[in-house]
């Protein structure tokens, strides 16, 4: 399979994606857009090669990832980790949260971001 970045044929689906997005993803993104954060560029719902990934900072090549309840499922879990793999040999750093934390701890979340991504203030 060719490699590709932001894949044309997953564009609806990322479209119906960004329109169902959790509150947590709203939440998160609310401090992620418009180079909100430290004025870094990220992107929503991008995908790399057969993946959509809920938030993507191309210059940091990061990912992060909003895990719900659903992640704790066994054939879920294994799916993670391949698709975690992938990234990674495409050289595509991931962090991920769970949603509660997102939403319950979200300045803690933002700081785990800022040292992932190696801000210095």
């Amino acid at each position: 399979m060719k490699f590709v970045y932001n894949n044309q044929t997953l564009k609806s689906r990322r479209k119906e994606l960004r329109k169902s997005e959790t509150d947590s993803e709203r939440l998160l993104w609310k401090y992620l857009r418009n180079k909100r954060f430290y004025g870094i560029k990220f992107l929503r719902q991008y995908s790399v090669g057969p993946y959509i990934l809920d938030f993507y900072c191309p210059d940091s090549r990061l990912a992060i990832e909003l895990d719900g309840g659903g992640h704790t499922e066994t054939d879920q879990k294994i799916y993670d980790r391949e698709r975690t793999s992938y990234l990674r040999d495409k050289d595509i750093k991931v962090i991920r949260f769970w949603n509660t934390d997102v939403l319950k701890n979200t300045e803690a979340v933002l700081e785990k971001i800022k040292s992932k991504l190696k801000i210095i203030e």
